[in-house]
């Protein structure tokens, strides 16, 4: 069952879904959704360093990061790929996931926000980072505290018995920022 704008309303008072800083239900709630606004920082891929990425090995400098000043653009390149975060973090309570969506103004300029990371589980803890692409021809200005994406959220039938903060292998609990890949991890 995915939430309405009175459901979101009601968790986010009781404290079922907590998002810092406050959302401005006025701008950012939908009606059945949340809109989040963008981070400032980034994480580009050095494709010119690496030949090939190997998922067995962590390969140092793969990506860079690169923190974008107040009121200056993030250009995406087309055919680019990095990773952003929202400027808001996220907590979901146990019984709760939220799904991350592109927001379709965006997209029609080329702009994807998700390739396969969409779920957050129950019991995530921190920032929403995104895989965002560029499938356009041109090059789009992306700007800090923009509108990026939005979540909508579901209730589980009943709590998770392991939320993600429980789980042995939650790689990207409480991150801050974005943060490239520990898959890696997976093979120790």
């Amino acid at each position: 069952m995915i939430l309405s704008d009175r459901d979101i309303k009601k968790a986010i008072k009781t404290g079922k879904i907590k998002i810092t800083p406050k959302i401005d239900e006025k701008i950012q709630l939908g009606s059945c959704s949340v809109d989040l606004k963008l981070g400032n920082i980034f994480r580009v891929f050095n494709h010119s360093k690496c030949a090939f990425i190997d998922t067995r090995e962590k390969i140092k400098n793969l990506t860079k990061k690169v923190v974008v000043k107040k009121d200056e653009p993030f250009i995406m390149q087309s055919g680019e790929f990095v990773l952003a975060s929202t400027l808001e973090k996220l907590e979901l309570s146990d019984d709760l996931l939220a799904r991350l969506e592109g927001r379709s103004s965006l997209g029609r300029l080329g702009i994807t926000i998700h390739s396969t990371a969409a779920v957050f589980e129950p019991g995530w803890r921190g920032k929403v980072v995104m895989e965002l692409g560029n499938l356009g021809k041109m090059p789009v200005a992306l700007y800090p505290g923009m509108r990026i994406c939005s979540l909508t959220f579901e209730k589980l039938t009943s709590p998770a018995q392991v939320p993600y903060y429980k789980k042995k292998g939650a790689k990207y609990i409480d991150q801050k920022e974005p943060i490239p890949s520990k898959l890696s991890e997976e093979w120790k």
